[in-house]
């Protein structure tokens, strides 16, 4: 009991971080669900790893160049370097080159980099490690704010065009005949996951920022019967999951990320075991 009320007492304390892991698991979930069923999953963590290495890059700049914080903002540099990849990645490779080795290329090159930065800004080591792994502790109001509004905004587009999305992404060749913009389309899917994930990283870290990404459209996938109910049920599931991991963190004494990333699993094993043991629809 006491631990509940030492939450309840501490909630300013924790508002920020438990309102930016919903907003972030709610809109990532939500694009989560395009990410699963188009077999994307690790563009999310190539980005998010490119994400890591702007800010890392963001905060050289500041203390090893003198470059003004306003230029060498971290959130700008994460956006930056997230697009970059996402544009690089969109490319459609030629000859024996798979976008599969693309993406492990663009991961690799992000997650070393940012390493290897980080030894260079030793008095930023506290943040690298949140960018890496994520901490969720100690969010900033502003990160928090621009977390929700980029949620708010996305969801309600992907909502008002929901239609739009799903044709364009599963039946691009359908949507044109049909004459819908399958390349805005898809363009809009990428650049707001490239958006998300370069804002959302900057404030929780890779490590979460991957998982929102993942496993509450899994969850979703598992349970929903159609793509809309897949994106609505994953957008809750994210919430949920940035919620529940966090009191997860708070009285296991885990690490925030970390936790929110078991906490999203349970819940997609939950769903997969759920539509394992509902009966199956009876045939016509």
């Amino acid at each position: 009991m006491q631990p509940l009320l030492d939450f309840l007492n501490g909630w300013e304390l924790f508002r920020d971080p438990i309102l930016c892991g919903m907003g972030a698991g709610a809109v990532l979930g939500m694009l989560g669900a395009f990410i699963v069923l188009r077999r994307m999953v690790f563009i999310s963590a190539a980005l998010s790893q490119a994400a890591g290495l702007g800010v890392a890059l963001a905060f050289f700049a500041q203390i090893h160049l003198g470059v003004a914080a306003g230029l060498a903002d971290p959130r700008l540099g994460a956006l930056v370097l997230t697009l970059l990849a996402a544009g690089l990645l969109r490319r459609e490779p030629k000859g024996r080159l798979s976008r599969e080795g693309l993406l492990g290329m663009a991961y690799l090159v992000g997650a070393a980099g940012t390493l290897m930065v980080g030894t260079r800004i030793t008095q930023e080591a506290h943040d690298i490690q949140a960018i890496l792994f994520g901490t969720g502790v100690l969010v900033r109001p502003s990160d928090t704010a621009w977390v929700l509004v980029t949620a708010l905004v996305l969801i309600a587009l992907m909502l008002w065009w929901r239609r739009g999305l799903v044709f364009a992404s599963f039946d691009p060749d359908g949507a044109k005949v049909r004459g819908l913009p399958v390349t805005f389309l898809g363009g809009f899917i990428l650049v707001a996951i490239a958006f998300t994930v370069s804002i959302a990283t900057r404030a929780l870290g890779a490590l979460p920022v991957f998982a929102f990404s993942v496993l509450p459209a899994i969850s979703a996938i598992a349970l929903a019967r159609n793509p809309t109910a897949a994106m609505i049920l994953a957008a809750l599931f994210g919430a949920l999951g940035g919620l529940g991991g966090y009191m997860l963190a708070f009285f296991g004494d885990f690490p925030v990320g970390a936790s929110q990333t078991v906490f999203c699993a349970l819940l997609a094993v939950l769903a997969i075991a759920a539509r394992a043991l509902a009966p199956s629809p009876k045939r016509a």
